[in-house]
């Protein structure tokens, strides 16, 4: 597979691709292959996808209601990683199949060993599947659900219009992209000059991380609309879970702009990395995940 942009820092679940540095990439998107990285590439979207899901039931329940989908009995997760938001439409739509895409198969092992976990296995399956190539044959579709998945794929435009064809009238589309890097720490994290995760959030903008542009033309093209956009801003609880969070995610900022960084905000980096340090993200009380995303949600005419 071809992708001409920078992998991102941190996001939820979404399509395979090679060749990204940092493995998280967002976000994850962010390669979804087998490599060496997989299962710590899944530990990282997982533990995000758990952090944020309150906001993203709450983007799906908005668009469910807003747009009048009533009892779907096929719903389809795109990219979907380990499968956080695969259960939680399994979930909204108790009486719906649910379909997890990805195309790694560590990733939909998490999916099915989560769906049994969540004694939902009789509604879920796994498809492994390259977006790039096609979209599978998944019979119709009554809601897709995308979440940091959409720009990894070369060419979105064709994957909404076959999307467009699969979706029956007046299904639901639901895309979500995160707004980059997410935040964690207070803007003085006692550590090197106030302003380290923006300067950080400015090189990997830089960088192309994690870029996307506005589905909606694209959506309505394909058949969708109108299409509602608006942005959630997400928030996870401070805890063990969340500094954990913090620190995957900033040792692959370090790994992936070590380069791209001033030396002091580097030097900072490393200490918010190191155990030892009283600055150490893994073990602070002041961690807080917060995270932007996109939402553009329309159905089939």
């Amino acid at each position: 597979m071809t992708h001409h942009h920078a992998p991102d820092p941190g996001h939820g679940h979404h399509h395979a691709h090679p060749g990204h540095a940092p493995r998280h990439g967002e976000h994850g998107h962010d390669g979804h292959h087998g490599h060496g990285g997989d299962a710590a590439h899944a530990e990282l979207l997982e533990l995000e996808a758990r952090t944020f899901t309150p906001a993203l039931e709450e983007v799906l329940e908005r668009a469910v209601t807003a747009h009048g989908v009533a009892d779907p009995r096929h719903v389809v997760d795109l990219g979907s990683g380990p499968g956080v938001g695969t259960l939680a439409l399994a979930r909204r739509f108790p009486a719906a199949r649910v379909t997890a895409v990805d195309l790694s198969p560590q990733m939909l092992e998490r999916v099915l060993a989560g769906a049994g976990e969540a004694g939902l296995s009789e509604r879920v399956r796994a498809v492994r599947a390259d977006l790039d190539a096609a979209l599978p044959d998944l019979g119709p579709l009554d809601v897709v659900w995308a979440s940091s998945s959409l720009h990894h794929v070369a060419d979105p435009a064709a994957l909404l219009a076959r999307v467009g064809e699969a979706v029956v009238p007046g299904g639901l589309l639901i895309v979500v992209e995160s707004d980059g890097m997410p935040r964690f720490l207070p803007t003085d994290a006692g550590v090197g000059r106030p302003g380290l995760e923006d300067r950080c959030r400015e090189v990997a903008a830089k960088a192309g991380w994690n870029a996307y542009p506005d589905w909606s033309d694209a959506m309505e093209r394909a058949g969708f609309g109108p299409v509602e956009r608006w942005t959630v801003t997400a928030e996870g609880a401070p805890g063990a879970e969340a500094a954990g969070y913090a620190r995957l995610v900033l040792e692959r900022v370090r790994g992936a702009l070590e380069d791209q960084l001033a030396p002091d905000d580097l030097e900072a980096l490393e200490r918010l990395l190191s155990p030892g340090d009283p600055a150490f993200v893994g073990s602070r009380q002041d961690v807080v995940p917060r995270s932007v995303r996109t939402v553009w949600a329309a159905r089939r005419n």
